[in-house]
């Protein structure tokens, strides 16, 4: 196709948002938008390049995928080489294990699948991800295998001008449905094709039904109500709504009217700076992300995020000029010849470099570490169902339904098993990280709890949820509610435990003090947990990396983000001054002071992802709070007989 400016010049305008918004979101809120403006480029483009070959009919399917495999893999591969051997020298086992995963899941154009799976894109966890953003490169890939095949299927059954209209009516369909799963499954919505199709297809349209006879004047117009639904994308679009979703019209529609504008010698995409970040887009898009993720992981100061915007750049021109250009062989005329398609092994070789580091675990054997960090290593985990506890975890929103059950998710009981009890634990995952605590108490002292526990499920009995609502955990918890409600009578103790700090941000907090009052007015004696110190960042990163390493592990170097769990905290020790069977245990009876204890001489955080308690973190809690001289006092304010 005949190289266009304004579209090269829109490539500049999409890079530069989506980098200012991965360095620091504050510049620009809405700058992840700039991946749904490539996506219209790129399916305008893509469109093109298909609709002239079967015009002429001389497209080749065979040909297509070589010629988008020699743009795109180069580079993907060089870069994901460059980490495999980096991390090589300085990612823990645990990390390089992750890094390798996607790593071949980049190679294989299946990383957005992965990422899905994970963690949400804009989760906190999702930074220590050095590949993440090349869950795009995946969806834009499975765009050019699917949308050609389609497109020749359809050649044979109908006209081209009736295609068309396919395409156009498969555009809309495409929209409403991702409307509709933005708000009921967001996470595989940001990810995953079916829900980003659309928007590459509005690039389609644009291709195929092109704006003609417009003067300079509309052109001008046009370009700049493009640039104007763009930029307001970028500016007043956040990570706080859904995504795409309808709002996604904004930079979709304005990519789209900058297209359709053509103005070839337009100042704002035309200039030398738009042409040049436009021709380095790709590799600057590819090299920026890991300089994110090591600001991140090593707790840089913001100066360093000037340095990552123009190392991002200098690697981009870099590999820009020595190997986004470098010209790949793509003239195959035989089966026999595509064996000499060099990106062909470059995606066998850095994959199963990268399928490699996961199977061998991210090669524990690069380091010689002792059998008791080995084994303080393995509690390191969340209490689950899966490792002897009662914590009914749903770790997709998608999972099977089956999964939610009345009977399973609260006939589940800890301490000296089969003991008949009137003690209930009951709360969200915050509650789920005590069980191991008080399976250690309630031992001690020959007695056993029943324990109801799901994600998101905050102590409360309306229909509240912390979570996402396309959560299993809130089929579950409203079963766990229901029950909670119908035999709250029976039982002499109830502990309570949760994210209190979540309640408050959610202005759920009041849902949370009704059921304490209610249950209190009822004699029941209620123990409420207070929530543990929060921090920005996994201290078990740091705590890893000083074990690898051999440099100390200081957790106060980690910075906080404990200020609305603190506050909960806070509100709930003065609600319990009201009941005299209303008992709050706060932080200093249940933690060592600065947010560590010591395990076969090792100084090891009880947090497990910077929020949470580990299983070995909340026995060791248990083991703490027994040698205070208030566990006596607590412990007779339980009935357990």
């Amino acid at each position: 196709m005949k190289f266009r400016e304004d579209i090269n010049g829109l490539r500049a305008i999409a890079v530069f948002a989506v980098v200012l918004f991965h360095f620091k979101a504050a510049w620009m809120p809405g700058g992840f938008a700039g991946v749904d403006v490539f996506f219209v480029i790129s399916g305008f483009l893509m469109t093109g390049i298909i609709f002239k070959g079967i015009e002429k009919e001389t497209f080749s399917i065979l040909k297509f995928y070589v010629s988008r495999a020699n743009r795109i893999v180069p580079a993907l591969s060089v870069l994901c080489l460059v980490l495999l051997i980096l991390g090589w020298f300085y990612l823990t086992p645990i990390e390089y294990k992750s890094l390798g995963s996607h790593a071949s899941s980049s190679m294989g154009f299946l990383s957005n699948v992965i990422y899905w799976n994970e963690s949400g894109y804009f989760d906190e966890a999702s930074h220590k991800k050095w590949l993440l953003h090349t869950w795009s490169l995946s969806v834009e890939w499975q765009f050019y295998i699917i949308y050609p095949l389609v497109l020749v299927s359809l050649r044979k059954l109908m006209s081209l001008d009736k295609i068309k209209i396919t395409i156009l009516l498969a555009t809309v369909i495409g929209f409403i449905l991702c409307v509709i799963a933005t708000y009921k499954w967001p996470n595989a919505s940001y990810y995953l094709l079916p829900t980003r199709a659309w928007e590459m297809m509005v690039g389609g349209i644009a291709y195929l039904y092109p704006f003609k006879n417009l003067k300079e004047i509309g052109k001008k117009s046009l370009e700049l109500t493009g640039l104007f639904l763009i930029i307001f994308s970028y500016l007043f679009i956040s990570k706080d709504n859904y995504w795409p979703g309808y709002l996604a019209l904004f930079p979709v529609v304005g990519t789209y009217f900058i297209i359709q504008a053509q103005r070839e010698k337009s100042f704002i995409t035309s200039n030398l700076l738009s042409q040049k970040i436009g021709a380095w887009s790709y590799s600057i898009y590819l090299w920026h992300w890991p300089f994110v993720v090591v600001i991140y992981s090593f707790s840089l100061n913001d100066n360093f995020i000037y340095l990552g915007i123009i190392l991002s750049v200098l690697l981009g021109f870099l590999s820009n000029k020595f190997i986004e250009n470098k010209k790949f062989r793509n003239d195959f005329n035989t089966l026999f010849s595509y064996l000499k398609f060099k990106p062909l092994y470059m995606v066998l070789a850095v994959g199963l470099m990268g399928s490699f580091t996961f199977i061998s675990q991210g090669f524990t054997s690069r380091f010689n570490l002792t059998a008791d960090f080995e084994n303080i290593k393995e509690e390191l985990v969340i209490p689950l169902r899966s490792n002897g506890y009662c914590f009914n975890a749903f770790s997709r929103s998608e999972s099977n339904s089956a999964l939610v059950d009345l009977e399973k998710g609260t006939n589940c009981y800890l301490g000296i098993k089969g003991k008949p009890t009137s003690t209930l634990l009951f709360g969200d995952s915050y509650a789920g990280h005590n069980e191991p605590f008080f399976d250690e108490i309630f031992k001690a002292n020959n007695a056993s709890f029943q324990s109801i526990v799901t994600n998101w499920c905050m102590p409360s009995l309306t229909e509240n949820f912390t979570g996402p609502k396309t959560h299993l955990g809130y089929k579950q918890c409203l079963l766990n509610r229901g029950y909670l409600k119908e035999n709250l009578n029976k039982y002499k103790n109830i502990i309570f435990a949760g994210a209190w700090g979540e309640a408050l941000e959610k202005k759920q907090f009041n849902d949370v003090e009704s059921i304490i009052e209610r249950s209190a007015k009822l004699g029941i004696n209620i123990f409420i947990m207070a929530a543990p110190h929060k921090y920005k960042k996994n201290p078990l990163d740091s705590f890893y990396r000083s074990i690898y390493f051999d440099f100390p592990f200081n957790i106060d170097e980690i910075e906080d983000n404990d200020i609305l769990m603190n506050k909960g905290n806070e509100l709930l020790e003065k609600l319990s001054y009201q009941y005299s069977n209303v008992h709050f245990i706060n932080r200093e009876l249940l933690y060592e002071k600065g947010n560590v204890f010591t395990k076969n001489g090792i100084s090891v955080p009880y947090s497990l992802d910077g929020a949470h308690i580990s299983m070995l973190g909340s026995k060791s809690s248990a083991g703490y709070f027994m040698k205070r001289n208030e566990y006596e006092t607590i412990m007779n304010y339980f009935q357990l007989n």
